[in-house]
């Protein structure tokens, strides 16, 4: 696993993409603090509102970088000609799926690395730096975990990698569709399981209640069971596709 983590690491950073991405979303989190920092009118809840959306954007952007690296392991691989090779090594099925797995949460694991000063800039004034960077961790942790894994899935049977990264993208596209609903839609037994089922406005739901409404962590943690529970079965299943299912022609059958 370590010796594909290492290859994984090296053809995503020192090929120059990831260093590409994040700059992208270094960019991104330099704008919305600079429009936040020119606003000298904001008051203290509108300053943890800034911040909740700097962290939001922070989960939602990075998460999806890790669920297109993801999707593009396998099918990508198998369209540039390099997985034959790769199969061919004395690695288990296992230990390759695990290490493209790890590979692709790196871009996370970078992007929250980034965050933190941006975070710093605008949370140290409310103090919120501390309570924003933890929740910033372990929600955004478990939605890398499971749209990598998500994207990973896709990745294994697309037959090719166009078919891959498109329908990771129009998954991702449905799983934020519930966020743009009007307020009214939300509400209601319907609206409040609708939210909670889905991992990532229950994510979202979650850093607003401890940013924003400065709740303390433990009074909404009903809403991390979706994230929690979506990202370990989609990291099993994920395991276990590559396990079975890595093949030169893509799909399920031999």
């Amino acid at each position: 696993m370590l010796v594909v983590l290492g290859q994984e690491l090296r053809d995503l950073w020192l090929g120059g993409r990831g260093l590409v991405l994040t700059f992208a979303f270094s960019l991104l989190l330099s704008v919305i603090a600079y429009l936040v920092a020119t606003n000298h009118a904001l008051n203290f809840l509108e300053h943890r509102e800034t911040v909740n959306l700097l962290l939001q954007v922070a989960i939602a952007v990075g998460s999806l970088l890790a669920l297109l690296t993801a999707a593009d392991t396998v099918s990508g691989e198998r369209e540039r000609g390099t997985l034959e090779s790769l199969l061919l090594t004395p690695v288990s099925r296992l230990a390759l799926a695990a290490g493209k797995l790890l590979g692709s949460l790196s871009l996370w694991a970078v992007a929250l690395v980034v965050t933190v000063p941006y975070l710093w800039f605008l949370g140290r004034g409310v103090g919120l730096v501390g309570d924003a960077l933890v929740t910033g961790v372990v929600v955004g942790t478990l939605l890398a975990v499971f749209l990598a894994s998500l994207g990973f899935l896709i990745s294994v049977f697309a037959r090719s990698n166009r078919v891959s990264l498109s329908l990771s993208l129009l998954l991702l596209l449905t799983l934020f569709v519930p966020t743009q609903l009007p307020s009214a839609a939300q509400q209601g037994w319907a609206g409040d399981l609708l939210l909670r089922l889905n991992p990532i406005t229950a994510g979202e739901h979650y850093v607003g209640k401890v940013v924003t409404s400065a709740h303390p962590w433990s009074e909404d943690l009903s809403w991390l069971v979706s994230p929690f529970v979506c990202a370990g079965v989609f990291a099993a299943l994920a395991l276990l596709a590559g396990a079975r299912f890595v093949r030169l022609g893509g799909g399920a059958a031999a």
